[in-house]
């Protein structure tokens, strides 16, 4: 198991001064680039070999929202290589209890002929195998469900990418998450990631609400999905 320690900073929280989901999947991504870094199999490794991982899931289930200033420990552990796919559990403990939870399933691409690769062994052999932690693992297909309703579209701009020039998969969280009803607390997100935005892309959100659930689709003008983010909470 990987972690780093930390503490909740102001800028990380929301109103109620409390951790955001988007801040948690910022923590979670930057636990597991830590790790990769420090096997020696990081941007220094893949970039000149044109390589790179991008996330194809999320399952994230939050059981506490750590409050500004708290210590808090961030942990990752990869517990699959198969085929062109990672796969990595995340979790947030605080006092020693686990507070967050999270499955994500990761694929190695090449950016060149932007198509999936096998992971090399020399990769994968870095990475120490552990047992999966105990969690519900949903599938990976999210089946959405509700009355559909479409908003104003979303125009990609500089901050919404990252070092790959797309958008980084936890600026979708936060821009899915503008959706939500008023005093949504978010228990549980998944994330199906489908396709690549890119600076300049137009978004077409449209939104699904059943019960607890909410469903936000970020699409492109044909209606294919970028991202599909499921929420369920409380109001």
């Amino acid at each position: 198991m990987y972690h780093f320690e930390s503490r909740i900073r102001f800028s990380e929280t929301d109103r109620e001064r409390k951790l955001t989901l988007e801040a948690i999947v910022d923590y979670f991504q930057d636990c597991s680039t830590f790790q990769t870094e420090d096997l020696g199999v990081g941007f220094s490794y893949l970039l000149p070999r044109n390589l790179t991982w991008v996330l194809s899931y999320w399952h994230i289930i939050v059981e506490e929202y750590p409050s500004l200033g708290e210590q808090i420990q961030v942990c990752t552990l990869p517990y699959d290589f198969r085929g062109f796919f990672g796969k990595r559990n995340f979790f947030m403990e605080k006092d020693g209890q686990r507070i967050v939870k999270a499955d994500s399933l990761w694929t190695l691409l090449d950016m060149e002929k932007m198509l999936p690769v096998k992971v090399p062994g020399e990769v994968s052999e870095r990475y120490p195998k552990e047992e999966k932690i105990e969690m519900e693992y949903l599938p990976r297909k999210i089946v959405i469900s509700g009355e559909e309703k479409q908003t104003e579209t979303l125009v990609i701009q500089k901050h919404h990418l990252d070092c790959n020039d797309h958008v980084n998969n936890g600026q979708y969280i936060k821009i899915a998450s503008v959706y939500l009803p008023e005093n949504y607390v978010i228990r549980q997100m998944r994330a199906e990631y489908k396709n690549q935005a890119h600076l300049g892309d137009v978004i077409y959100p449209y939104i699904y609400q059943e019960e607890s659930k909410v469903t936000v689709c970020l699409c492109d003008e044909e209606k294919r999905p970028y991202v599909v983010v499921e929420f369920t909470g409380t109001d």
